[in-house]
């Protein structure tokens, strides 16, 4: 298994795909790791070079001592692609990783050629939603949360088709470390990048979910009206679109990655 040691932790990491071919980066959702990934892969890698990895805090990656900043964990997808020798990648984040793309193409806008930000908004909640969480996971781990996440991740109608994908999620979540989880929620908490949504000059797909409790879509429409000329889609999903609408997330994402 690849790792990278950046900023003082040291991430999991793993590229499918040609290697002459682009490189796309993929970055997870708060309490997942990269696996979440897995039904996009086939139609990435057939014209691409994907690099994935876990979250600080998340998966096989360092869980290092929190709180986390988004400033942070988005520093670490830089110190990813400077250890791998890359000069700059194509971006797709999700939820969390969505708000480090935003980071990114607000900060380091040579680095990043294209950004997909998925079910994600420039700030999500108020300190009292979180506030809560981390308590009832400091508590009781993650069990206490996972399904209220669920809960908010799919609709009702996709949890009963798909047991086997809503199992897998389930599964993701539990093997997340608390500690990570928590210093993560906290960097989601203390998030608000509205006023650098404007600054972003890199072609742009924002993706959002109909019934996204999490981000919803006016989360998704404020980046989509602040970026310049970006490409605003909106699926029939919840939270973890990528999964419960993969055949339309797949072809939106592909389309715009190929423009």
């Amino acid at each position: 298994m690849p790792f990278a040691d950046v900023a003082g932790a040291r991430l999991h990491y793993r590229f499918d795909g040609r290697e002459d071919a682009p490189v796309v980066l993929l970055s997870n959702s708060l309490g997942t790791e990269l696996a979440m990934w897995a039904p996009q892969m086939d139609a990435l890698t057939a014209r691409y070079r994907v690099l994935r990895y876990d979250s600080r805090g998340h998966g096989l990656s360092s869980v290092t001592h929190g709180p986390y900043a988004i400033a942070q964990l988005a520093r670490d997808a830089l110190g990813l692609i400077d250890a791998l020798a890359l000069p700059s990648v194509m971006f797709c984040g999700l939820s969390m990783g969505g708000m480090v793309g935003q980071w990114l193409g607000a900060n380091a806008p040579t680095r990043v050629t294209k950004l997909a930000l998925c079910n994600t908004g420039a700030q999500i909640g108020t300190p009292e939603v979180w506030n809560t969480r981390i308590a009832a996971v400091v508590e009781g781990g993650m069990a206490a949360v996972v399904d209220g996440v669920l809960a908010r991740w799919y609709t009702a109608d996709f949890m009963a088709a798909a047991p086997d994908e809503v199992a897998a999620t389930r599964a993701m979540l539990l093997a997340c470390p608390p500690a990570g989880y928590v210093a993560a929620c906290a960097a989601v908490r203390d998030m608000d990048q509205r006023a650098a949504a404007a600054t972003i000059s890199a072609p742009t797909l924002v993706i959002a979910g109909t019934h996204d409790a999490a981000t919803p879509p006016a989360a998704g429409r404020f980046l989509a009206d602040a970026i310049s000329g970006s490409r605003y889609v909106e699926l029939s999903a919840a939270h973890l679109s990528n999964v419960e609408a993969a055949p339309a997330f797949t072809q939106a994402l592909t389309e715009f990655l190929a423009t």
